[in-house]
């Protein structure tokens, strides 16, 4: 499948553009703000670079692409105001490009918390979830990931990854892992028009999605 990846440029992002080059049969299209990121892209396996900016015009970026992974966002510095611009309204922004254009399978990177927002991020998780909701409400199949705090650890391809995960404690997984399980989501039929929230633990990432 063409498969556009929204924010590729960011540290997921640039993961799973890796990744779906290496280890997989689809072909990864990279949308990012800037020219100047398109060599970087390049090097990591994209067929393409897409330039784009959330804040403007999208409504052609997913002309003739088979999947969208929605990876992008505002970043942790950044106020509410640019928050609502990339990670709400830049989403729903996809969201509808995808559906004129057909897509077959949107899966979108959220966040642990998405669905009771409260806290620091508030406004992030906010955002998060209006966006998860406007997905699930388009029409389009959809997987909606939602990971705990991302590191820079090395990737271990094991999880905890249910639709609700209770207890989590100070947990978080590698942003490796969570490029995997999003490209896996590609992949198994039981992953389509569900919500998973995912975590390090001792379950391998195709296992897991195929016990959801």
């Amino acid at each position: 499948m063409k498969v556009l990846i929204v924010g590729a440029n960011g540290h997921t992002g640039r993961l799973l553009v890796e990744y779906l080059a290496n280890n997989s049969n689809h072909h990864p299209y990279a949308m990012v703000r800037s020219k100047d990121q398109e060599e970087e892209l390049m090097k990591l396996g994209a067929v393409e670079v897409i330039v784009a900016d959330l804040e403007e015009d999208v409504s052609e970026v997913t002309n003739g692409m088979d999947a969208v992974i929605f990876a992008a966002g505002s970043g942790s510095k950044t106020g509410p105001d640019k928050t609502i611009a990339v990670d709400q309204k830049g989403a729903v922004k996809i969201i509808d490009a995808a559906k004129s254009s057909g897509v077959q399978h949107f899966i979108m990177l959220s966040s642990i918390g998405a669905d009771d927002p409260q806290g620091p991020i508030e406004h992030y998780l906010t955002a998060k979830r209006i966006a998860d909701d406007y997905l699930k409400n388009s029409g389009l199949m959809y997987t909606i990931v939602r990971p705990g705090r991302l590191t820079h650890d090395k990737a271990t391809g094991k999880v905890e990854l249910a639709e609700k995960i209770e207890l989590m404690d100070e947990r978080s997984i590698p942003r490796g892992d969570v490029a995997n399980v999003l490209a896996t989501c590609l992949e198994i039929g039981n992953a389509k028009n569900k919500i998973m929230e995912v975590l390090s633990g001792d379950k391998e990432i195709e296992l897991a999605m195929k016990m959801l």
